[in-house]
């Protein structure tokens, strides 16, 4: 059977993302059509980078969602008859297009590029936002109060932050240290700290109103408690628990990202805590949690908001490089570094296992980088 020709293997790639291009089609017309009451983001479609930004990560977003739609094949099954073949070949028993080809192991390259869009935005926004939860936990204060607070933190972020990142990595998510206590002993102080701040930025809030208090206390301390403990393996009735390498990788990212969001919390608190609706609220008597939390904080949430797109985008190049280094989830998912690593080794030769996943991470990393660059000159607007 003749493999496709080139413009039927890019007319095929169209088709198969036909859902992505209609979430895409109807997100950013809602968007654009409500965008006057949707502040900082509906300003975004005023900003053609930001636009474009937004459409490349959103792409992404939708793949991941549908991604048993938009697989030709299971990223996991071999096929002897598309072992290094090229873009558009034919598998013989299902007749199907391998519109990528096929890699050393006879696996679909497309689907597994497009399955391997998963791992990516499971881990990276979500360990992004746990990493800012901890650098708000520990920036706020250390800005705010100053003296040995802000000293001791901030020798302990800049110790974190003066060792190599690659190294660092290496050395949280090799083999060795996994069959250790380290990864769960991080797991069980990062992983509370966000339950921690939910209660206090409630109290600090609700602390005069006890009915208002318990209503946002008890659902945070449950759902929050009963997360935790299922995170860290601690109490697990259900089964349902993180894979042991995706956990470590997960709190590694957290680790090695905190310190840098703390520094960003930090530098923006000592600047905020200085205006006149800062002083206005300590005049009036407000406590210190209450004026970090409801004061300085949301002044803060735009450069916020720019470094966690960054942010998410750096994540995506270190999971892209652990899995080149075969410290990534599991050794035959579809990780995207774990492919372009299997695919490098016969590069010369068959190219196409390799570009794929490399063009992945490039438009989403990009993408990442442009929507930050909207949101930045939007926010300057405010």
């Amino acid at each position: 059977m003749e493999p496709l020709s080139t413009a039927q293997v890019f007319s095929g790639v169209l088709v198969q993302f036909t859902p992505v291009w209609i979430g895409l089609i109807v997100i950013m017309g809602l968007s654009a059509y409500f965008k006057a009451r949707l502040s900082l983001y509906g300003r975004l479609f005023d900003s053609p980078i930001g636009m474009i930004g937004l459409g490349l990560v959103l792409f992404w977003v939708l793949t991941a969602l549908f991604a048993d739609q938009i697989a030709l094949f299971d990223p996991l099954d071999q096929f002897r008859a598309l072992k290094n073949k090229p873009p558009g070949t034919l598998e013989p028993e299902s007749e199907i297009a391998a519109l990528f080809g096929g890699d050393n192991l006879g696996r679909d390259v497309f689907s597994r590029m497009v399955h391997g869009s998963r791992t990516v935005m499971l881990i990276a926004p979500a360990a992004t936002i746990f990493a800012l939860m901890v650098g708000i936990s520990l920036g706020l204060p250390a800005g705010y109060y100053g003296g040995s607070i802000d000293t001791t933190l901030s020798f302990v972020a800049n110790l974190v932050l003066a060792f190599p990142v690659i190294l660092l990595f290496y050395l949280l998510v090799t083999p060795e240290i996994r069959q250790t206590a380290i990864p769960s002993g991080l797991a069980a102080v990062l992983f509370i700290i966000p339950i921690v701040f939910f209660i206090t930025f409630f109290y600090s809030r609700f602390s005069t109103r006890p009915d208002v208090l318990w209503f946002y206390l008890i659902p945070t301390i449950v759902i929050g408690g009963f997360t935790y403990l299922h995170l860290t393996n601690i109490w697990n009735p259900t089964g349902l628990r993180m894979e042991p390498n995706t956990l470590n990788i997960f709190v590694s990212v957290v680790f090695v990202t905190s310190p840098a969001a703390f520094r960003i919390v930090r530098g923006l608190t000592m600047d905020i805590k200085t205006r006149d609706y800062v002083a206005a609220a300590q005049t009036r008597g407000e406590g210190p949690w209450y004026i970090m939390l409801w004061e300085v904080l949301p002044n803060a949430r735009g450069p916020l908001i720019v470094d966690a797109c960054l942010r998410i985008g750096y994540t995506t190049i270190l999971l892209g490089t652990l899995g080149f280094f075969g410290l990534g989830v599991e050794p035959e998912s579809p990780d995207w570094g774990m492919t372009i690593n299997q695919g490098r080794k016969l590069l010369r030769l068959y190219p196409h296992a390799a570009l794929p996943p490399a063009l992945a991470i490039m438009t989403l990393v990009l993408g990442l980088n442009l929507l930050a660059d909207g949101l930045r000159e939007q926010s300057l607007k405010d």
